[in-house]
């Protein structure tokens, strides 16, 4: 089984009741279509994945960020391939997470992250974060 190595960004901050929340993304395109999940893609040859991180946040939002704290790789299999998938705490630095590749987006409160319909894989990652 072909194996795709990504990255995701947990874009924390916090609302206007000094809530922590995160920005979750939603898919646009292919056999997922519609299901939601944190910002990322794929790596490219010669980066590491807080590089490949960066530039693919600045490239699908617009949007320059810092990349902090590892949380956690998720291994995941889809019918279709294997998923290798690491994830940071992201913070941002300047833009406005504009929307190029996906349908939607939204905040969600890190208390209650489980009001949209996350991708499998993407659940793994909620299930470590959630307050």
């Amino acid at each position: 089984m072909k194996t795709i190595r990504v990255v995701a960004a947990v874009i924390k901050a916090e609302n206007e009741n000094k809530e922590a929340v995160v920005f979750a993304t939603q898919r646009g395109y292919g056999d997922y279509k519609d299901w939601w999940e944190f910002p990322g893609g794929k790596i490219e040859e010669g980066e590491t994945p807080q590089e490949a991180l960066a530039r693919e946040i600045r490239e699908e939002l617009d949007t320059e960020i810092c990349v902090g704290d590892y949380i956690m790789t998720v291994e995941y299999d889809y019918p279709e391939f294997h998923l290798s998938m690491d994830c940071f705490w992201c913070e941002i630095i300047s833009g406005n997470l504009l929307l190029k590749e996906h349908e939607a987006a939204t905040w969600l409160p890190l208390l209650n992250l489980r009001q949209v319909n996350w991708l499998p894989a993407d659940v793994l990652v909620v299930d470590r974060i959630e307050l």
